[in-house]
């Protein structure tokens, strides 16, 4: 069965940006799918179905893109946005620990997306959009693990998109700067603290949540995921909000010296 309208299917959409997308693809016409690990298979009232999906698990992956594709006959957009953060000196994270968050941010993207491309390929369309972050542009202390699971999802969907083009399928990524939502409160927490990064760990939790309170809506990211589902002529990267592409610019023109003393100094780190 053909729909009448365009799929797109969202990973992570139980709550925050994943939720926020969600409804704007909804408004924007899609049928919407969602998928969160304790979803069951249902309806908001929204509109948006809701199954459930483990990115961690190539099963769940599997499962749920058959479901998908055996309710609705095909998949126009696939959102990765699933993921998790953390935060601490990389020291005081173990291997098995940051092992975790790659399985969830960089494999759990992989996984969900080569399930989906054989259908976009069959169907001859399609559009993978890919959340990154605005630390995929820049370092961030105390979330070392974090910001290098970003980094690798830039360059991966950078090289899979000159991949897919001819198959009528295009990769892009959606670059949030801080955003107000429950990131903090679902972050790992560190395993193995190390007492000489003590007093810096408190300075930073206290940056993260300011940043995250004064952070944009999850409507903001939502607007830019649905431009980057649909643009004609898409882009490769998509800003999301007003702080994005002042800090690209300044990344790619400032000294470097100068863009280490501003690092230093936004996290409040001795110089």
């Amino acid at each position: 069965m053909t729909p009448a309208k365009r799929v797109a299917l969202v990973t992570g959409a139980s709550s925050g940006i994943g939720a926020a997308a969600g409804t704007a693809l909804l408004e924007a016409g899609f049928e919407v799918v969602g998928t969160s690990r304790r979803a069951a298979g249902l309806t908001t009232a929204s509109g948006v179905t809701l199954i459930g999906l483990d990115v961690t698990s190539e099963e769940s992956v599997t499962t749920a893109v058959a479901q998908v594709m055996e309710r609705f006959g095909r998949i126009d957009v696939l959102v990765n946005n699933a993921g998790i953060g953390a935060s601490g000196a990389a020291e005081d994270s173990s291997v098995d620990l940051d092992r975790r968050m790659f399985d969830v941010n960089v494999f759990g993207v992989m996984r969900t997306t080569k399930a989906v491309l054989p259908h976009m390929r069959a169907q001859g369309s399609g559009r993978i959009v890919n959340v990154s972050s605005i630390l995929g542009l820049i370092p961030q202390p105390y979330m070392a693990a974090y910001a290098s699971t970003k980094w690798a999802i830039e360059g991966w969907t950078e090289s899979l998109d000159h991949e897919v083009r001819e198959h009528g399928i295009r990769a892009v990524i959606v670059e949030p700067a801080w955003t107000n939502t429950g990131f903090e409160a679902n972050a790992l927490d560190a395993d193995q603290p190390v007492p000489a990064y003590a007093g810096q760990r408190k300075i930073f939790a206290a940056y993260v949540s300011d940043a995250l309170e004064r952070g944009d809506a999850p409507s903001v990211v939502a607007a830019s995921i649905v431009a980057a589902a649909q643009d004609p002529k898409p882009r490769l990267r998509y800003a999301a909000g007003t702080r994005v592409g002042p800090v690209s610019l300044m990344r790619r023109f400032v000294p470097r010296s100068a863009f280490d003393a501003q690092i230093r100094k936004l996290n409040r780190l001795p110089r």
